[in-house]
Parts: structure tokens; C-alpha cells; sequence
């Protein structure tokens, strides 16, 4: 349709610029001029539409829009040609008149192929995120600036050729008129071919600025949107490259270092995941709880804050990222139990009052030992949770938990979450001290806990989700846990 419009827009517009420049068109019937005028551009419409798609659109997508721009433009120049030696061999016509008409087909297509490959580039970008290409970019592109200066130095000269031809077309045509018309009404024809000319030359100039306008802010907005999402922490996405120019290796440079950040991202948090591990299996060998509790109690977080991201009061804590953090932080919730003598943690007995207020100290000493390393690597999400589910796990909703007896939303979301998770685990577990609870016998305490020692709507979560956890202390069993160990 663009094309269309160029092509119907030359038609119209090249027979009144030739009827003002060249007395000799001037001379012939307007219409035996228009008709011969779009004629030749209709044939070079269907000349351009019949072998378009063999000899543009078969040519790789980084090299179709300068192809069509060449395109589109030679097949104008042609028809300025094939124009000016008609009018030359059938009318008669002198090589200067021949020149007027071309330089005015050229002029206009340059404006028309110039657009129309600026559309073919937006196509190309449509194809290729739609496709999900990508682009090979060669290092002997034609440089953006060389095209502008290209553009802008060759839309110059046209404009100066064209009113040159005018300038010289009217003096003659004064010199030859002196005494028969007034000054006034040769000032007003002039002006109205000066104007004709002026209007069609901003009226497609505004054009293409618009159209390469569009074009610029497409690869700004979808480079600008992709570094803002890396900003944010998303390393899973890229810029389309669309073009073969400075926008193409500027996507592809980009792509590269999003690909760089994401597998040092991936290192990082491999490395962190393994620390996590290793800290919460260093608790493990010194503790009385096994290592499937880890397992359980970290997936028991997350099932729990799956349920309730969208709640209320919880969705503006529990975003993706937060739950995956939690759920990488909760095996780290007893860390402090490192510090806790072995005769209080191995005990294999009911612990005295003496004993318990030692025992309740491995909250203080988890946090402040995760604190200590949060302070040496800087402001770090995963240890600030780690370091608040160590310190805040045995906290109550009434207030009477430790150690800093925390009362209702004063409790961080995560150790409210932890506190639900690992009691459930502690009761239907095996300990020293107790025998096994069954889920039934486990949840009914918990839910009698509900407004005391815990917050009511995790319990109410926890409900809804009971399946799950009953499915998750199945599968991480201790007795599997450990078949798994001798196995290995």
C-alpha cells in the first residue's frame, strides 16, 4: 500500500512539475502528459511488483531494505530515462528538457525508495521478534552516518538542480513575455511554482523524518527495554537484531553481555546455593535433626508462600523472587545451634530451664554470625532473609516467643512462615525425646496454635495445602533420606 501511494503520488505530481519546468511539456495537452507520465510508472508498479519478491525478498533479511532502497530508486531512474528518451526520440525534444524530467522523477525517488525501505525495516524487526531470528551482522554494513550523509548530501543537490531548472525556465519564459504580461502577474506565477515545489519537497521530507523517527525509537525502546529488565534482574531475555548497522551490533554486543552476566549469575548463585548447603549440613552434623528436616522444612516455606503471594496482606512481600530466596535461606534457620554446647544440643532428654535458656541463644548466634558476614559482602538479599529466619523462627504471635518476644506483623513475614514450617516438621518427626506425630495429630496443634503461636492466616494456608505437605514429608522421608545417603 505504501508503494502504491508513492507511485499514484509521482503520478500526479511529476506531470505538473514537468508542465512547469519545460516549455516543451508545457507545449503538449496536459492530459496526453499525465497520461504518459503514469502510464510509465504504472508499468514500472507492476514491473517492481512482478519480480519483487524473487529479487528482494530472497535475499537475506540483513541486506533486503538497502536492496530495496537501490531497488525501488533504479527502477525510478530507469523510468526517468526511458521518459526523457521517448519525449527525445518521438516529440523531438531537447536533451536539456529530457534532464528537467529526470532530475524531478529522481528527486521523488529518492524520497519514495528511502521510505519505503525504512518500512521494510520495521517489517524486518516485526519478522524477526515474531520468529525469534537472529540477524547475522557482517562487519561491511554501510554505516548509519555514511547513509545520512548520503541521503542528506543527494536530497541537497536534487533540490538545488530542480530550482535551478525553475530559476532558468522563468527567466526565460520573462524574456520572452517582457511586454506581455504585467510584472505582478509573472511575480504570482512564479510564486505558485516555487510554492508547488516548496510543498512537495516538506511534504515528503516530514515523511521521512517520521519514518526514520519511527524506525530510531523501535531499536531505542526495545534496546532501552531490555537493559531495564537486566536492571531489575531478569538476564533471560535479548534484543532482537533486526538490522544490519550500528543498532544491529549494538543488539548483538548487548546479547553478549547479558550472556556473560547471566552465566556469572549462575556461578554466583551456584556458589551461593552450595554455601547454603554446606553451612546448613555443618548445623546438620552437630544437631540431633537429620538432613531430610532441611529438605522439608525449606519446601514447606515455599509451598506456604506459593499459597498465600496473592493474599492481601502478603502480596506486596512475596514476589517470585523473595520465595526463591526464601527458599534457598530456610535451611539455614538453626545455624546458630553450631554454638550450642554438645551436651545441651545432644541431650537426649528434656532439656532443664538452665539448659533451654542456653538452647534459645542459637537464635542470636545464627543471626549475629550471618550479620557479620551481610556487613563483609555488602547489602545482600539472600543473607538479610537467612538472617532474619534465623533470628526470627522461634518468635510468637502473642509475643511470648524468643528472643525478642516479636508480637504479631512485628514478626518478619519469613519467620512466620519458618515458625509454621518447622514445628510441623519437629511434630511429625522422630526425636529422642518423642515419638513420631501423625499429619492429623500434628495439624490439630497446629491449628490450635493458630492466634497464639502462630499467624492465623499461614495456618489457614496451611489447611488449604495440607496435601502438599503431606506429600513433601513422604517424599523426603527420613528413612528415604537416608537410603539415599547409603546408596551414594
Amino acid at each position: 500500500m505504501r508503494a502504491k501511494f508513492h507511485y499514484l503520488g509521482m503520478a500526479i505530481i511529476i506531470p505538473v512539475y514537468g508542465i512547469q519546468v519545460c516549455p516543451f511539456i508545457e507545449s503538449q495537452n496536459p492530459v496526453e502528459v499525465a497520461a504518459l507520465i503514469g502510464g510509465i510508472l504504472l508499468a514500472a508498479f507492476l514491473v517492481r511488483s512482478l519480480i519483487f519478491t524473487r529479487k528482494v525478498n530472497s535475499l537475506p533479511l540483513a541486506r533486503q531494505a538497502w536492496s530495496m532502497f537501490t531497488f525501488d530508486l533504479g527502477i525510478l531512474i530507469a523510468s526517468g530515462l526511458f521518459l526523457s528518451g521517448y519525449n527525445w526520440i518521438i516529440n523531438d525534444f531537447p536533451f536539456a528538457s529530457g534532464l528537467k524530467v529526470l532530475v524531478g522523477i529522481v528527486a521523488m525517488g529518492l524520497f519514495a525508495s528511502a521510505d519505503l525501505a525504512l518500512e521494510r525495516e520495521r517489517e524486518i524487526a516485526r519478522i524477526v521478534k515474531e520468529r525469534g531470528l537472529v540477524l547475522k551482522i557482517s562487519t561491511d554494513f554501510y554505516p548509519l552516518t555514511s547513509r545520512l550523509a548520503f541521503f542528506s548530501g543527494a536530497f541537497i543537490l536534487l533540490l538545488v538542480a530542480v530550482l535551478l531548472l525553475l530559476i532558468i525556465k522563468d527567466l526565460d519564459w520573462l524574456i520572452s513575455v517582457e511586454h506581455a504580461v504585467s510584472l505582478k502577474s509573472a511575480s504570482v506565477s512564479i510564486l505558485k511554482e516555487f510554492g508547488f515545489v516548496f510543498v512537495v519537497v516538506i511534504v515528503e521530507a516530514l515523511n521521512i523524518i517520521r519514518s526514520f523517527t519511527r524506525n530510531l525509537n523501535m531499536f531505542l525502546e526495545r534496546e532501552n527495554r531490555v537493559l531495564e529488565q537486566v536492571t531489575s534482574g531478569a538476564y533471560d531475555v535479548s534484543v532482537p537484531i533486526s538490522s544490519n548497522d550500528e543498532f544491529g551490533v549494538m543488539a548483538f554486543h548487548t546479547n553478549e553481555m547479558i550472556k556473560q552476566i547471566r552465566e556469572h549469575a549462575s556461578e554466583i548463585n551456584l556458589t551461593r546455593d552450595a554455601t547454603i548447603l554446606t553451612l546448613a549440613s555443618l548445623a546438620e552434623t552437630r544437631d540431633n535433626e537429620t538432613g531430610a528436616h532441611i529438605l522439608r522444612t525449606q519446601r514447606y516455606v515455599r509451598a506456604l508462600s506459593i499459597q498465600l503471594k496473592n493474599h492481601p496482606r502478603f502480596r506486596d512481600e512475596l514476589d517470585g523472587n523473595t520465595i526463591e530466596l526464601m527458599y534457598k535461606s530456610a535451611p539455614l534457620h538453626d545455624i546458630g545451634k553450631v554454638g550450642i554446647p554438645d551436651k545441651i544440643l545432644l541431650k537426649p532428654g528434656k532439656l532443664s530451664d538452665e539448659e533451654f535458656a542456653i538452647m534459645k541463644q542459637h537464635a542470636e548466634i545464627g543471626a549475629e554470625a550471618l550479620d557479620i558476614s551481610e556487613t563483609q559482602l555488602g547489602t545482600n538479599s539472600f543473607l538479610d532473609l537467612a538472617r532474619e529466619i534465623a533470628l526470627t523462627h522461634h518468635e510468637k504471635w502473642d509475643g511470648s516467643g524468643y528472643p525478642n518476644e516479636l508480637q504479631g506483623r512485628e514478626i518478619p513475614v519469613s519467620g512466620r512462615l519458618m515458625a509454621v514450617a518447622d514445628v510441623y516438621d519437629a511434630l511429625i518427626s522422630k526425636r529422642v525425646y518423642k515419638p513420631a506425630f501423625t499429619h492429623e495429630k500434628a495439624m490439630l496443634i497446629i491449628r490450635d496454635g493458630s492466634g497464639t503461636h502462630f499467624d492465623p492466616d499461614i495456618v489457614d494456608a496451611l489447611i488449604k495445602i495440607e496435601d502438599q505437605f503431606r506429600s513433601i514429608a513422604d517424599k523426603y522421608s527420613d528413612e528415604k533420606y537416608d537410603r539415599k545417603l547409603l546408596s551414594a
